[in-house]
């Protein structure tokens, strides 16, 4: 059984290199082979420099930022709602002597600002700039230059200069992989001047609105106001701000918020896009690198799915609160080295039956990450349909189950692995090795297993994707949690490990930044419950979870209560308490 499931987000072995202990047919030490990719790659198109500013105003009801719609014919998100921008040309990198510059805003920061400052006159008559006296320039200034002449010679000569030294930086987005028109633009953020009124070009842009992110997001939902995933993220984060200098305070520190390049993938057969952060990230990373549009995230339980050409994912039927959208097995290998089966879940006919097929009946090896319900039972049930078909039995390795473990935990492998075996399928002149890694902490016989030539961790149940796993003791043990998680810090660092393959939810990317915030996460939570003991020296688990798991709904609390005491054991066992 994995986590709690609330929405939330020996020796060296063939084909590896003993100096470097990665496999020597590796180019990249992040990505796996080339040649195991299930898509030609292609070179994305080059993105091109832009600079973008959410023009931001007070309001009795919270800020408004000022957006515009696209022209339908625009070559980029024709007929979306955008705030002002667009290209950097030569001429912005030029004018540094014709703009004011704070203290700490570098020549790139100071060309984006003033691009800015360009854009937004050229296409709404909105001028950020001062007067020799220091003034603001008012709508009179604005009216009195030529919008489709060049700003600079014209700023020039009226004695006014660009107030570049007021536009921050709020967040930088390089433009999706998978499109034809690609821009490198940091979002960038002005307070309006008072007294100037946008006006459209006409041209590029039209309908200038004065908008709250949160109606303007509600609208996009109701189908009436058309934006783009960029401008999606960027407003749902502005919510958070009740005023214009708290955006402005969030900014202060010259660096942006949030960076990001999104990756796209099908949903429900619509294109669905994520940041990186986001829990079907990774699994785009892995199966399109160069970030086509091909790979459909839809959670299937009546078929495989496509990872890599040695690499299938397949989900048991068996979702649930504490196995997600359900129990990942995985098959390694392809028709020329045979089959191995990673966790083929409970005893489910209809899932081992999918299994068999998936791998053509050539399954050679079954191995159960470790004893729980959801993962180990169908083992012994499809060793025994691949020798149905005449075919030899398949040896079930991983680990017997401790004497700790639950009744309905039982598992006895046909022979236990030892921690550093490998498993070999070779054939074709291929060759796919897994590494065994004792893992124990989330139950006592706990294995994970790295695919060494492409280096990737299957995780089993000690990391997930959407949510923490449970440390149940007895047969969970915190500390020894914790030190499972260094060592697969360690094995990401020897191998070059970028993707996790869990037993619940999508693809890890970004293996050892998952690995160290679930860490950090678990370290957070036990100070808290630290806090909860010394509040309440005499307490109840029921009391001390009420402090340690308040960002938690209490209707889960009774699942939090066992990750709390293994919490609780490791602070005694250390003295802490």
């Amino acid at each position: 059984m994995g986590g709690d499931y609330r929405g939330v987000t020996g020796s060296v072995g063939p084909g590896t290199d003993p100096a470097t202990r990665l496999p020597a047919n590796r180019q990249n030490p992040a990505m796996p082979r080339p040649t195991q990719l299930l898509h030609p790659q292609r070179e994305p198109v080059t993105p091109r420099p832009a600079a973008t500013v959410l023009l931001l105003r007070d309001t009795p009801d919270g800020i408004e930022v000022l957006m515009t719609r696209r022209s339908t014919t625009a070559s980029f998100a024709p007929g979306a709602f955008v705030f002002p921008g667009g290209a950097i040309d030569a001429a912005d990198h030029a004018a540094h002597g014709q703009a004011r510059r704070r203290p700490g805003q570098e020549d790139a920061r100071l060309t984006q600002a003033i691009a800015a400052v360009r854009e937004s006159f050229e296409e709404l008559g909105v001028l950020l700039a001062r007067r020799a006296d220091g003034a603001w320039a008012t709508t009179a200034d604005a009216a009195a230059l030529d919008r489709h002449a060049p700003l600079l010679p014209q700023c020039a000569a009226r004695g006014l200069e660009l107030a570049a030294d007021q536009v921050f930086v709020l967040a930088h987005w390089t433009t999706d992989r998978d499109l034809p028109k690609r821009f490198d633009v940091p979002f960038l953020v002005a307070r309006m001047p008072e007294g100037q009124q946008p006006v459209a070009d006409e041209a590029e842009q039209f309908e200038p609105c004065w908008v709250r992110p949160a109606d303007a997001l509600a609208r996009h939902a109701a189908g009436s106001f058309s934006i783009i995933f960029p401008t999606i993220r960027t407003l749902q984060r502005l919510q958070a701000y009740a005023t214009v200098d708290a955006v402005l305070a969030a900014c202060a520190s010259e660096q942006p918020l949030w960076t990001s390049c999104p990756r796209a993938g099908f949903l429900a057969g619509a294109e669905a896009r994520y940041m990186e952060h986001e829990s079907a990230f990774g699994e785009l990373e892995l199966v399109s690198p160069d970030g086509q549009l091909l790979h459909a995230l839809d959670w299937r339980h009546d078929q495989p799915t496509a990872l890599l050409r040695n690499l299938q994912r397949l989900t048991c039927g068996n979702p649930g609160v504490m196995t997600g959208p359900g129990t990942n097995s995985y098959l390694v290998g392809d028709t020329a080295t045979g089959f191995i089966a990673i966790d083929p879940g409970p005893h489910d006919e209809a899932h081992l039956e999918r299994l068999w097929q998936a791998a053509g009946g050539d399954i050679r090896t079954i191995v159960c990450t470790h004893s729980h319900a959801d993962h180990s039972p169908g083992a012994r049930p499809l060793a025994e349909r691949v020798v149905a078909a005449g075919r030899p039995r398949p040896p079930i390795l991983g680990l017997a189950s401790r004497p700790t473990a639950r009744p309905a935990s039982l598992f006895t492998p046909d022979r236990e692995m030892a921690d550093g075996e490998r498993l070999v399928l070779e054939g074709g002149g291929t060759t796919h090795t897994l590494k065994a890694i004792h893992t124990p902490g989330h139950a006592a016989n706990h294995v994970c297993l790295v695919l060494e030539e492409d280096a990737l961790l299957f995780s089993g149940d000690h990391v997930l994707n959407g949510s923490t796993t449970v440390v149940d003791p007895p047969d969970g043990d915190m500390g020894d949690y914790l030190d499972s998680l260094d060592r697969l810090s360690a094995a990401c660092a020897e191998y070059g490990i970028a993707f996790i393959l869990p037993a619940h939810g999508y693809v890890l990317g970004d293996a050892p930044g998952a690995i160290a915030r679930l860490k950090a996460h678990r370290l957070a939570r036990e100070a808290k419950v630290l806090k909860a003991m010394r509040a309440i020296p005499a307490g109840s688990m029921r009391d001390w979870v009420a402090i340690a798991y308040d960002d938690v709904p209490e209707k889960m609390w009774p699942v939090a209560e066992r990750s709390m005491l293994a919490h609780v054991e490791h602070i005694r066992h250390l003295g802490a308490a």
